[in-house]
């Protein structure tokens, strides 16, 4: 199924308005962690995760945003498992994501840092994937440009798709979901572990 791009145009939706609430809620959240406090819900997060990276081969995870909780912990201790790891990585602002290894040391068109597009592209088996929240079967909100949506399609029957976040961002609520949306198999936060039926 083709993920349509947002258009500037579009009107706003149920979906809009509850991506722009809870953006605004993660952000005032993030704001208000002292530093200390933020390292270690971190690694509390990597500590929930540690059973699906002792699992994996390949673990793809990304370059967190201010405000989005950070899956680098998780990802360095991925690493110290011997596992391979990957980041998403974009030619063009447009162009279809892909999962490369390496160290982020290239500048994508996003303004994060990404691999260099010549290190190798891999096929993960476990991703951990940033969200603006999901509920409780699975359905994530995510920033609206729909560039996990596209990159995840394929890797639904050969990857699990692990939505990360901070508590309070899976929801007890149904959120609208797409035709398009690629559905999560289990969210991680500091607190835990919880897996959806799939």
């Amino acid at each position: 199924m083709v993920v349509p791009s947002p258009s500037p145009f579009a009107p706003p939706t149920d979906k809009a308005g509850l991506r722009a609430r809870l953006r605004a809620e993660r952000r005032a959240y993030a704001a208000s962690l002292a530093p200390e406090t933020r390292v270690a819900l971190e690694a509390d997060l990597a500590a929930a995760l540690e059973p699906l990276l002792f699992a994996a081969r390949v673990v793809a995870a990304y370059q967190p945003m201010k405000d989005e909780i950070s899956p680098l912990a998780a990802l360095a201790r991925a690493s110290a498992l011997g596992k391979v790891t990957a980041l998403p990585a974009f030619a063009a602002r447009d162009a279809r994501m892909t999962f490369r290894s390496g160290e982020a040391s290239q500048p994508g068109p996003w303004g994060l840092l990404q691999p260099p597009l010549d290190s190798a592209p891999v096929t993960p088996d476990l991703v951990l994937i940033p969200l603006v929240a999901c509920d409780p079967d699975g359905n994530r909100i995510g920033m609206g440009q729909g560039h996990y949506d596209r990159a995840l399609e394929g890797l639904r029957g050969s990857a699990r798709l692990v939505g990360i976040g901070w508590d309070f961002q899976l929801l007890d609520q149904a959120v609208p979901a797409d035709p398009w949306d690629q559905p999560l198999h289990a969210f991680a936060a500091p607190s835990g572990l919880k897996e959806f039926a799939r």
